[in-house]
């Protein structure tokens, strides 16, 4: 295969404490739903381990519940939670934009509107409003929260 013609395929890995708590947490945030695990294994785990790779290399618990969620479309990147054992600490260099409002030709009060319900969605299943972006002269309205677990997006 010419690897300069090859697809890449994106996949958004954020790293975390509580992969479960972020799975149930970003499937409310991107209307995902969690990703079967392959070739008719009952978890992930049956399945890493059918395909070779030691137990003793899977952390406790690992592949037992989600650790990743899909488009159920086929439209968006995978999303994989994995699990580190040190926490966020400082700010992210990358992070989700989440469009709910629908772009410019949409009047910035419905816009705003639409943002502020999924933004109230989302801190009811467990984000925190960092900061509000409101600048009307600019025709511009987002909200930064954080997820359960520190990670900034924001709702635009």
């Amino acid at each position: 295969m010419d690897e300069t013609n090859s697809e890449v395929v994106l996949q958004i890995t954020i790293d975390c404490a509580d992969p479960q708590r972020l799975v149930t947490f970003w499937m409310e945030a991107l209307g995902y739903v969690a990703e079967p695990p392959p070739g008719g294994h009952a978890t992930w785990r049956e399945y890493w381990t059918a395909r070779g790779l030691p137990d003793d290399e899977l952390p406790e618990g690992a592949g037992e519940t989600p650790e990743s969620i899909v488009s159920p479309t086929g439209a968006g990147p995978r999303v994989w939670f994995q699990e580190v054992p040190e926490s966020k600490v400082v700010k992210n260099r990358v992070h989700l934009d989440l469009k709910v409002g629908g772009g410019r030709e949409v009047p910035l009060a419905v816009r705003k509107e639409r943002i502020t319900a999924k933004a109230d969605r989302l801190t009811a299943a467990g984000a925190t409003v960092s900061r509000v972006m409101d600048e009307p002269h600019m025709d511009y309205f987002a909200i930064v929260l954080q997820d359960p677990e520190g990670n900034e997006f924001c709702v635009g």
